[in-house]
């Protein structure tokens, strides 16, 4: 059972385990399926930035990075006492599968009151990146509209 304070999502990408790493750790292939701008020192303690639409900016540390397999990386947003910088945990774990790569998603330590709006983010922006990682084109993000 998935606690009340966490997401949970698993994708197959059919792309290798070191591609789809790179959609994580490398700030032009992370912003081909989410955000607009994205500052990443992927390496423990280094800093996790990501402008997710216009003023929308996610900030955290990176605390795990074992090259591809495992990534693990605080969250939240600049701005917002709900979910401030730093105050939620994102983990992606990549299994390789037949050519292709499964991608184990967890996002923990949210309020349950944000849970919803962030499994909506976290389900759109994972589709892309499942797009994305296998070489396709998910077109513009929808949600930069919104902006």
């Amino acid at each position: 059972m998935v606690a009340s304070d966490t997401i949970q999502r698993e994708v197959t990408i059919d792309a290798d385990a070191a591609t789809v790493f790179a959609f994580f750790t490398d700030p032009e292939r992370l912003m081909r399926w989410i955000g607009v701008t994205a500052e990443l020192e992927p390496q423990p303690g280094g800093m996790m930035l990501v402008e997710v639409i216009p003023r929308a900016v996610a900030r955290g540390e990176f605390k795990e990075v074992v090259p591809v397999s495992r990534l693990a990386y605080t969250w939240g947003w600049e701005g917002r006492e709900k979910v401030p910088p730093g105050s939620s945990l994102i983990e992606v774990d990549l299994t390789p599968k037949n050519g292709s790569t499964i991608v184990r998603f967890t996002h923990s330590g949210l309020p349950p009151e944000e849970v919803p709006a962030h499994r909506d983010g976290w389900n759109h922006y994972l589709d892309r990146l499942v797009i994305a990682a296998a070489g396709g084109d998910p077109g513009p993000d929808p949600r930069q509209k919104r902006a």
